[in-house]
């Protein structure tokens, strides 16, 4: 098997829809101990800073949004609807005061088994086909929040396949700013 290069931090300094659109195919890795999980990200959305309605940073530094106007290449990682937590990426180029991807799916490669226990399900297609059953079946918290992608840490993303085709619409979820095509996927 072919051991796959983390993904740099000068990845993350763009623009950051590029960056959404580029994480496609890349693999995510959540490491807990010795066990290792991990899947072929197949869906991201981008969410801008000041000028992104629907983003967490449109408004002000919060102390939940913060990470988004910080260093790229972080986790950062909130908690929603009451009950789920969602990933994303910090990516943004120095024209933005914030930016962060949100990953919204991925194909599960590696510890599938315990993704399973996890998630308490055992469809496959239904195990990490939304960004919270992927954190969920990840066992990804607001414990994993602002940590550096960059490096071998407990989650980072590195290369991966080159999607054939990228689809692009709306983004799910939002109710400002739903002109933008900023959601972006493709299929194994």
């Amino acid at each position: 098997m072919v051991k796959l290069r983390v993904l740099a931090r000068e990845f993350y300094n763009r623009d950051t829809v590029c960056v959404a659109r580029e994480l496609l195919g890349k693999t995510l890795v959540r490491k807990i101990g010795r066990q290792k999980l991990s899947g072929i990200i197949t869906e991201t959305e981008a969410y801008k800073g000041k000028n992104d309605p629907a983003s967490h940073a449109s408004r002000k530094m919060t102390e939940r949004n913060k990470v988004m106007f910080g260093q790229i290449g972080k986790t950062y990682v909130y908690f929603t609807y009451g009950n789920h937590f969602m990933l994303n990426a910090v990516a943004k180029n120095e024209k933005s005061n914030a930016g962060a991807v949100l990953i919204r799916s991925i194909e599960p490669q590696e510890g599938i088994k315990l993704m399973i226990k996890n998630r308490k399900t055992s469809i496959i297609s239904n195990l990490t086909n939304g960004p919270g059953k992927l954190t969920q079946a990840m066992n990804i918290t607001k414990e994993q929040n602002n940590i550096d992608l960059t490096k071998n840490s407990p989650v980072f993303i590195t290369d991966g396949i080159k999607p054939k085709k990228i689809l692009k619409k709306s983004r799910i979820g939002i109710t400002k700013g739903t002109e933008k095509l900023w959601n972006f996927s493709f299929q194994i």
